[in-house]
């Protein structure tokens, strides 16, 4: 089995709830069954992955209303003020074409500054909490030195 089959394989099901407090990718309690059974938190029910994905949702209502209510603006100036829109500015650039022309620079800086937040706010976030998840994992995998052979 490939590493990313095992890593993002969907027909994986998700691990009981763990307890509540602690680090939430820390194994849980020994279960009554005489061997202990380690389970974790799934990574989106993590504090910091929270509050990432409620600032990426956050920035991406704003720049989407803000992209799509400029343009939304554009449309309608232009279907129901065309006298305003046909103004000329300089020679033959109408305020229209310069309205036209600006949806353009708002993608750019739209793009721009969503790549500017991911970078800062996001992906140091994202790199800790991959780096403490793969660490938990690596110390799941590891076998404790008595339970190598396991008697029939």
């Amino acid at each position: 089995m490939s590493n990313y089959t095992a890593r993002y394989d969907s027909s994986v099901p998700f691990p009981p709830p763990p307890n509540q407090g602690g680090d939430p990718f820390s194994p849980s309690p020994a279960s009554g069954t005489g061997h202990a059974q380690t389970s974790r938190q799934p990574i989106h029910a993590h504090p910091e992955f929270r509050s990432i994905s409620a600032a990426y949702r956050r920035f991406g209502i704003l720049a989407t209303s803000l992209s799509v209510g400029g343009f939304l603006a554009y449309v309608l100036l232009s279907s129901f003020v065309p006298g305003v829109m046909n103004q000329r500015l300089i020679g033959h650039l109408t305020l229209g074409l310069t309205l036209g022309l600006a949806q353009f620079a708002v993608m750019g800086v739209t793009a721009y500054l969503y790549v500017r937040h991911m970078r800062k706010n996001f992906d140091p976030v994202a790199r800790r909490l991959r780096t403490h998840l793969e660490d938990r994992e690596a110390e799941q995998r590891r076998v404790p030195a008595g339970r190598r052979f396991r008697a029939w």
